[in-house]
């Protein structure tokens, strides 16, 4: 192909712009607006025949004007249709029978044992040698033959269980507390392989051995850890019963339904469940036989309606045989946590339970206790607490949507055991937080009156505060209330104790008091934390005590002149925890602080936290670390505002580039903020630039232009350098804006093959054309500078693309070139497409000068001849589709940008659109619709020559 030489065509841009407008229809509005609510005509339709299509419709309509999506709005939608049908109307029995089922089942807000069972493996443990007795499995304990008679299975099982029972077991010693959970857990696993294998009698064995192992309190410590394991491996008991005589009742023709009755279960399911029963009750200790028989309480459903009614009372009755309280207490709890799951709804039940339990508290005081715990070398203080977790469960249960009425009878019961410390913490964690908090005074007085024997105060009070947290006490007696808590809370000489009960306290005193009160308790918490360094220990209890504090508080110039808060910041000295309580202080501030802020007060303190977490980042830091720091400082960065003081703002950045120099995004986000406060100050001075902001101007164009180099991200140093030249260039300051684009233009050959994008190695070619023609756009505007001749930066810009190395197989550097040809057509026009005020683009400079035109007509035909030569080299066969392509792309911005009539540029154009179809590989459809534009084009004004060409431009099938 020869070389051609490219005419630019003259463009009128403001009459393509007309007449690209879109046609403009009148329209009698009347009473129609688009902001005006529409009704919608309401139709009723009545069927004639079930058969038959036909059906007479009567409509109504009060507009004349209907909008098909406003039907939506008015609940004629599917899903509007199917809420308002969803609840039929329910005959009074149906609703009755409904809201029964609903009351008989534990809500959402009953805390399940489930979520205690954690809490108290890890807070109940020993150090002491423990001792299980494992079951030795025999061979007896398999099926029988199936030529067995049923009588001999029975009396071979209960030979076995009788054989279990004298001793077919092994003791296993001085286990650690870890080998004791393990065998315990085999145990479990034993059992289910047992259940799975048929050997029913052998699981049983397994349940009822390990229910021994609750009358053994011989390392009591152990014993709420202990409970827990074993009740697990209960639980996994009674559900296999269950389910395996729930599958008895179902056969190939009736499936049991959810609630059933005695009377849907089948003979043989009842006759399996009364032999687990006679089985359990031949069990000849108690507690073996109590906690097997609760187990399986959900079974009695099939024997008869009131099966669970008269069993809860009689194993109520059995636990008054266990004569240890410990045990006895936690069995009362097991049969709480069976009973709520099984019949909630019997709370008589739950309360004889209970009441029994009061009538033999006074045990837990008794010589047989005392003496238990001389033997074990164990204190009052240390033994009480095993108690807690089985009497909140307890009073969970019983207090559960219970009446007001049943705190006050508790109140009652307690001050006449003396106001029992232990049974007092109990009511107050039970019972909803409204109740207690109306009745904080009385507690108050119960607490100062209770007994104290081996359960402190402080822990009454830490059970209050909790209260108080989530209820409000009447008003006239909060003051009151915190005294009397802070008087006992203060004296507190331990450390740990003291900063338990101060946690819970600090958030009753930032919700109902001012920051005086705080200021005050924050005060306090330092003077009893400092001592030792004794903070070292409790960091999370600090940490929770800032978090209540600055929830509290959301105006900060409010919480930074509560005088104790930085010097309880100072507590924090390991650095993991300083940065974490600095990054809940900051997330607090985003996303409450709702105007910007310049108060000297919040600055200093927030440049120092955000200086905290800044110095904590090294080279181990993870990325995620990395940009959730970056964002926290961005955010307090961006609500800094010194309003029309731009120097102090400057300052400000300055500041703060100095201080966060190891995050990039922070230093990409200050060079945003430094770009928008130019703009701001050319918006006050509506563009008219005294010399005071026109030296303030250009004060922030060299912060940008300092800071740009210290980024790592190549592209993201390219973007800032062509919006930092924007930013110049809008404020006339051109020698700067020449120095951004030169910068961004020396950079481009430092651009690698690959980046990581979100951690993945990807081409950059499609990332720097997407920049190239960005950077194209605003060089149309940039005027040439006087000593570097004409398109100096075009020139120097074409350079780098050719020295640059592209991939073989692409296709960018072509592209980009055509890019360049399109900046050179809109550069010899007379009039420029964009202009900036108060800047003159060589439009203006150069007024159509022939040289002018000359040097960019010399530059289009090499960037042409580029691209020609491209072309020859893709006439091969696996590259002859992006020939095709690239054919019709070059086409359409000669046609788009060339001057036609001249007869060389339009003989290339009839070559290129040949080149496109040769090897048929064109998209023909892409091809027609060319074609049309053209014809159409044709008859526009000065278009006539176009009506040749195309009649020179065949379209060619595949064939």
């Amino acid at each position: 192909m020869a070389v051609f030489p490219w005419h630019s065509r003259s463009r009128n841009y403001k009459a393509e712009f007309a007449s690209c407008r879109l046609e403009a229809v009148p329209l009698e509005f009347g009473d129609y607006h688009p902001l005006k609510p529409i009704t919608v005509t309401e139709s009723k339709t009545k069927k004639v025949s079930r058969k038959g299509s036909t059906s007479s419709t009567s409509s109504s309509s009060s507009s004349s004007v209907v909008d098909p999506l406003s039907s939506v709005l008015d609940g004629t939608d599917p899903l509007s249709m199917f809420a308002a049908t969803a609840e039929p109307a329910a005959t009074d029995s149906s609703r009755k029978r409904r809201d029964r089922d609903e009351n008989s089942i534990v809500g959402s807000d009953f805390e399940p044992w489930a979520s205690k069972r954690g809490e108290i493996l890890a807070r109940y443990t020993t150090t002491e040698k423990l001792s299980i007795n494992l079951f030795m499995g025999s061979e007896k304990g398999k099926a029988g033959t199936a030529t067995s008679a049923m009588s001999e299975k029975v009396r071979t099982r209960l030979e076995e269980l009788d054989d279990f029972e004298e001793g077919s077991q092994k003791e296993l010693l001085n286990l650690t507390q870890q080998d004791y959970v393990n065998r315990i857990e085999e145990l479990n696993q034993s059992l289910k392989d047992a259940w799975a294998s048929d050997q029913k009698v052998k699981a049983l064995k397994i349940v009822i051995q390990c229910s021994k192992l609750l009358s053994d309190t011989s390392v009591i410590q152990f014993y709420p850890s202990k409970f827990v394991l074993i009740t697990d491996i209960l639980d996994t008991f009674g559900k296999l019963v269950y389910e395996r005589i729930f599958s008895m009742c179902v056969d190939n023709r009736s499936v049991l339904p959810d609630h059933f009755s005695p009377e849907n279960v089948n003979d043989t399911a009842k006759e399996t469940c009364l032999n687990w029963f006679f089985k359990i009750a031949s069990i000849r200790e108690l507690i073996p036989r109590f906690y097997v028989e609760a187990s399986i309480l959900k079974c009695n459903k099939f024997l008869s309606k009131t099966g669970i009614s008269e069993c809860l009372p009689r194993l109520t009755c059995m636990i008054r045989g266990i004569g240890d309280p410990l045990v006895s207490v936690y069995a009362r709890a097991y049969l709480c946590r069976v009973g709520m799951e099984v019949a909630p709804h019997l709370k008589e039940s739950l309360n004889k339970n209970f009441f029994d339990f009061l009538l033999t508290f006074k045990q837990i005081h008794g010589d047989t206790v005392q003496n238990q715990l001389v033997v074990q070398g164990v204190e009052l203080p240390s033994y009480l607490p095993l108690y807690s977790p089985a009497m909140d469960w307890i009073f969970q249960c019983i207090s559960y949507h219970a009446p007001e009425a049943l705190l006050t009878e508790m109140m009652e019961r307690c001050k006449k055991l003396g106001n029992n410390a232990l049974l007092l913490n109990s009511v107050m964690s039970a019972f909803r937080a409204e109740f207690i908090a109306t009745r904080s005074m009385d507690f108050i007085g119960m607490i100062k009156e209770c007994d104290e024997s081996g359960f402190p105060k402080h822990l009454l009070f830490r059970s209050l505060g909790l209260n108080l947290a989530l209820a409000d006490p009447p008003e006239g007696d909060r003051l009151q209330i915190l005294n009397e808590a802070w008087k006992v809370i203060t004296k507190l000489k331990n450390p740990q104790d003291y900063i338990n009960c101060a946690e819970v306290w600090v958030e009753y005193t930032c919700k109902h008091f001012t920051k005086r009160e705080v200021n005050t308790v924050l005060a306090d918490v330092i003077k009893h934390m400092t001592p030792d360094r004794a903070f070292e220990d409790s960091y999370p209890q600090l940490q929770s005590i800032i978090k209540k504090v600055i929830a509290h508080f959301h105006d900060f110039s409010v919480l930074f002149s509560v005088e104790k808060f930085l010097p309880f910041l100072d507590m924090f000295q390991k650095e993991s925890v300083r940065v974490e309580v600095c990054k809940c202080i900051m997330e607090v501030f985003i996303k409450h602080q709702q105007e910007p802020t310049k108060d000297p007060v919040i600055l200093n303190a927030l440049l120092h936290v955000c200086k905290t977490m800044h110095d904590s980042v090294n080279a181990l830091t993870l990325e995620d670390e990395k940009r959730m720091l970056a964002y926290l400082i961005n955010g307090f960065i961006k609500m800094v505002s010194f309003g029309r003081d731009f120097e102090q703002q400057l300052s400000f950045y300055v500041e703060a580039r100095s201080m966060f120099c190891n995050l990039e995004p922070v230093l990409v986000q200050l060079i945003h903020s430094v770009n928008r406060l130019a703009m701001e100050t050319r918006k006050v001075m509506k563009g008219n630039h005294s010399r005071k902001t026109a030296a303030f101007v250009r004060a922030c164009v060299a912060y940008c232009f300092i800071t740009i180099p210290s980024l790592v991200s190549i592209f993201t140093r390219l973007n800032l350098y062509l919006h930092s030249g924007q930013v110049a260039l809008a404020n006339q300051c051109l020698s700067q804006a020449d120095a951004f684009f030169k910068a961004a233009i020396s950079l481009i050959p430092e651009v690698p093959k690959m980046i990581n994008i979100d951690g993945k190695m990807r081409p950059s070619e499609s990332f720097l054309l997407e920049f190239l023609c960005n950077f194209f756009s605003t060089l149309l505007i940039v005027p040439d500078h006087p000593e570097h001749g004409v398109l100096f930066l075009v020139r120097e810009l074409l350079n780098v693309i050719q020295d640059y190395t592209w991939e073989d197989n692409g296709d960018d550097k072509i592209r980009i070139y055509t890019c360049v040809l399109h900046l050179l057509s809109a550069m010899s026009q007379e009039t420029y497409l964009y202009h900036i005020d108060k800047v003159d683009s060589n439009d203006s400079l150069y007024g159509g000068d022939s040289k002018f035109l000359a040097e960019n007509n010399k530059l289009c035909e090499t960037v042409m001849a580029q691209i020609l030569e491209h072309l020859k080299t893709l006439a091969k066969d696996e590259a002859l589709k992006r020939q095709s392509s690239l054919g019709l792309s070059f086409f359409n911005s000669i046609l788009a940008h060339g001057d036609l009539r001249n007869n060389r540029l339009n003989q290339l154009s009839v070559n290129l659109w040949h080149l496109a179809q040769r090897h048929g590989c064109a998209d023909t459809r892409t091809m027609v619709k060319t074609l049309e534009y053209i014809k159409k084009r044709s008859k526009q004004p000065d278009m006539g020559h176009l009506t040749e060409l195309a009649l020179r431009l065949p379209l060619q099938t595949r064939t």
